[in-house]
């Protein structure tokens, strides 16, 4: 008997090892089929050209991905710029000086904005964030915007993304002991004093898990952003100008205008380039976390 269920322990463990095996095997598998699907691009042209050219002429088979990949930065920065504060300052509110009754009608509320389809996002964004650019804010600004622009890319993503760090940072603080808040107030701490030097510094790792997951789901939204940038394959150079993000190209031309020479191979790379973006932020947010976490032992 004690050996069958040695086994099934085994045999269970073994499972588990392959399952995980599989799960990492899928995104390798993803990395390799899009590096082989952009391969005939690669053979033709520099990796320097492709990466810092600005010329984008597929008819001639010009394929220069500088601008998107610095119109995917502008979009992805202004959201978390605008995101990050907000989300933070609504996470601490509703975690330690929010009534229970509030909390339990604001949340929900919260959660909602996370489902709600994206294009619901970008269709409001068009009708509201668009024209507010366009009449409201530019004209103190520049002569003239169309309103389709990187700002209005980011604000539309940084409401999506606010319901993700605000359930995350919250869960974060709740794990806090509630033991740590009542000695600091016990030490004559204040009540912001204690949030400060207790709870913010106790969820450190979190909070950096908390805007990693937030960035990538940032970099590789596409209706919304699609919806209200412009797509326009120019260089920003104001929050006003139209861009062109990667996740936009992608979905903007997939399926279309394929009988053109290495148009496929040049749509590929560009979500190897997505692929790559967020693999090497995920890198270096984990390192991050590894000398936060040093530092703290």
């Amino acid at each position: 008997m004690k050996n069958i269920r040695l086994l099934k322990d085994r045999l269970i463990g073994k499972a588990f090892l392959a399952l995980t095996l599989l799960s990492i095997s899928t995104v390798v598998l993803i990395a390799l089929g899009l590096f082989y699907k952009s391969m005939p691009i690669l053979n033709s042209t520099s990796l320097y050209n492709l990466l810092f050219s600005s010329e984008w002429k597929p008819f001639k088979e010009a394929f220069g991905f500088y601008s998107f990949i610095v119109g995917t930065l502008w979009v992805t920065a202004i959201a978390i710029i605008i995101a990050l504060p907000l989300s933070m300052l609504t996470a601490i509110y509703l975690s330690e000086y929010a009534h229970i009754r509030v909390r339990k009608l604001v949340l929900p509320l919260i959660e909602l904005l996370s489902g709600i389809p994206p294009v619901l996002y970008g269709v409001w964004g068009v009708l509201v964030i668009v024209p507010l650019i366009q009449d409201k804010i530019a004209p103190h600004f520049v002569e003239f915007t169309t309103g389709y622009s990187v700002l209005a890319g980011g604000i539309v993503l940084a409401i999506m993304i606010f319901p993700l760090i605000i359930s995350i940072v919250i869960e974060v603080f709740d794990n806090v002991p509630q033991d740590l808040r009542n000695a600091s107030l016990s030490l004559g701490a204040t009540q912001w004093q204690t949030t400060k030097k207790v709870v913010l510094r106790k969820s450190i790792d979190g909070i950096v898990a908390a805007v990693v997951l937030a960035i990538s789901r940032a970099f590789g939204e596409t209706i919304a952003v699609l919806m209200v940038c412009g797509n326009l394959a120019q260089v920003p150079h104001s929050l006003f100008d139209s861009a062109y993000p990667l996740p936009a190209l992608i979905a903007n031309n997939y399926g279309e205008m394929m009988s053109i020479p290495m148009y496929d191979s040049a749509l590929m790379f560009a979500a190897l380039l997505l692929f790559v973006i967020i693999f090497l932020f995920n890198a270096l947010s984990r390192i991050i976390l590894y000398r936060i976490e040093k530092r703290n032992n």
